[in-house]
């Protein structure tokens, strides 16, 4: 979680916040797609995370990649931005967000793919008909459109 959330959270504890992201949907050459298995739910996603003071959210989208994955986007395209009651989320320690989350598809990438260590359970490629069950909740809507966009 990004330090400008951390210290927010020191004055208003749990209560809900707006809580703007950058994530990135990274497919390989062959159409799947990267997800990782996160340390706090267990659940699947794509790598993403706040926004910290000053950063643009291109930036934030590829500090964010790197640093969960080990890769390099070399190019990121606007993929959309996603909104609402859909993105309401209280994570297991009960901090409750609103999530405002722009998402980038990147299909050019450099590095070794590797887990960061505090926040990554796993890495994998999926491809779209095999996608694990266990997509964290405000990650779904989005995955479900990538899926429309795929025609599937």
């Amino acid at each position: 979680m990004s330090n400008y959330i951390m210290d927010l959270r020191k004055y208003v504890g749990h209560k809900p916040l707006i809580m703007e992201g950058a994530s990135v949907i990274v497919e390989n050459a062959e159409g799947k797609i990267l997800l990782q298995q996160r340390a706090d739910n267990h659940c699947w996603g794509y790598p993403g995370g706040a926004l910290e003071l000053g950063e643009t959210l291109e930036n934030a989208a590829r500090r964010e990649l790197a640093e969960e994955t080990g890769l390099i986007a070399e190019e990121l395209e606007l993929f959309g931005v996603f909104s609402g009651e859909e993105f309401h989320h209280i994570y297991p320690n009960q901090d409750e967000v609103y999530i405002v989350d722009v998402v980038y598809l990147c299909k050019s990438y450099s590095g070794k793919l590797r887990a960061q260590e505090d926040e990554v359970e796993r890495l994998g490629f999926f491809s779209a008909d095999k996608l694990p069950e266990s997509i964290s909740p405000p990650v779904r809507p989005v995955i479900e459109e990538w899926l429309t966009r795929k025609g599937l």
